[in-house]
């Protein structure tokens, strides 16, 4: 028995997301060279079987997944997924350095977590993580922890769809921790204190983390998406909304535009006003941050998801933030080799899924 599981092959896990209107799955493996994809499949998902961060059609999801599995020839049995955001609390709390970790466990689940919910404790899924321990103020040490809360309605309907799907849900994360695992490396090249933060623009709304040294300080979901961007220009142009998505097919931010150049371009205009709105949301959070304490910066933003594949998009948000804005390319930052017929347009809205399948390398 110990020779054949010496020289068995490892057994390879599957990250896979859920967005709005895609499943995403990717298999990666670790080699001497660097990650290679071992598979990969970004399938479409119909309108509304996953809205506003929670899954709405279950079986239609599952099916989905399955037939990737199939189609593919993925022989997972396990995965690990993310809900978004929106759908958990996350909280840094500073504890007691004198508690042993059962103290610390039962204070965390049974007296903290109920504090920072917004749902009774009963309902909730708990998990926490104990990180590094500082002096306070009064030169106490203390210890602190990672807080992550989320529903039971929610985990227990991601559990239900892999189920079905014939596959067992191994991790259920948080999106904004799948997306740190993947800029890893490039989070590394800040020192020590140096928050940057991490910009979801995806198709129901936009994910904002604030990082620093690899832990989440601030989490917050704008309701300003793709799908919002859409509708804002079939309504410029007069179309129908369904024609919203092939119309954002490309586009580039006009940000040398002239005011009276934009006032004749209905559909440059409208862009502009929602993005507009999203850069003053991006803002008023990066600004609440700062406010929470002194000696607080921000040195950068890196932005993910589907609407970065907006022409120009990281040029705009560096004039109307006044912080350099770059592009999240998993494959560059993973060094993932065999993929690089994927467009860079298309990459930034790997970030999470890539982030889940290093998680089972």
């Amino acid at each position: 028995m110990a020779l054949t599981s010496l020289f068995s092959k490892p057994k390879q896990g599957l990250g896979i997301e859920l967005t709005p209107d895609k499943v995403n799955l990717v298999q990666l493996r670790k080699q001497k060279q660097g990650t290679k994809v071992s598979a990969f499949a970004s399938l479409d998902l119909p309108e509304g079987a996953f809205q506003d961060g929670q899954i709405h059609d279950p079986d239609l999801i599952a099916d989905t997944i399955r037939q990737g599995l199939e189609t593919h020839k993925i022989k997972a049995k396990h995965a690990s997924s993310a809900v978004p955001v929106g759908e958990s609390v996350i909280r840094l709390i500073r504890l007691p350095a004198e508690l042993d970790e059962a103290e610390l466990q039962d204070m965390v689940l049974n007296q903290e977590a109920a504090l920072y919910l917004p749902f009774p404790r009963e309902e909730a899924d708990v998990d926490f993580q104990r990180l590094g321990t500082e002096i306070d103020d009064d030169g106490i040490e203390r210890v602190e922890v990672l807080l992550v809360a989320t529903p039971k309605t929610v985990t227990e309907n991601y559990l239900s769809v892999f189920q079905q799907a014939g596959l067992q849900l191994k991790v259920l994360e948080v999106s904004s921790f799948s997306l740190i695992r993947t800029l890893r490396n490039q989070l590394l090249q800040f020192v020590t204190g140096e928050a940057v933060a991490l910009v979801n623009f995806d198709v129901d709304g936009t994910e904002i983390s604030i990082v620093m040294d690899g832990v989440p300080q601030f989490n917050r979901k704008v309701p300003i998406g793709t799908h919002h961007l859409e509708s804002a220009l079939s309504r410029a142009m007069n179309l129908p909304s369904s024609m919203g998505g092939d119309l954002l097919q490309g586009m580039t931010v006009p940000i040398d535009s002239g005011m009276e150049e934009t006032s004749a371009n209905p559909s440059a205009a409208a862009m502009l006003r929602m993005l507009g709105d999203l850069s003053d949301e991006l803002r008023r959070s990066i600004d609440f941050y700062l406010n929470q304490g002194e000696n607080l910066d921000i040195s950068q933003v890196f932005l993910a998801g589907a609407g970065a594949s907006l022409g120009q998009i990281d040029e705009f948000l560096t004039q109307r933030l006044g912080l350099t804005t770059t592009l999240v390319d998993p494959v560059e930052s993973l060094g993932i080799q065999g993929f690089e017929d994927v467009p860079p347009p298309q990459r930034p809205s790997l970030g999470v899924v890539m982030g889940l399948g290093l998680r089972e390398a």
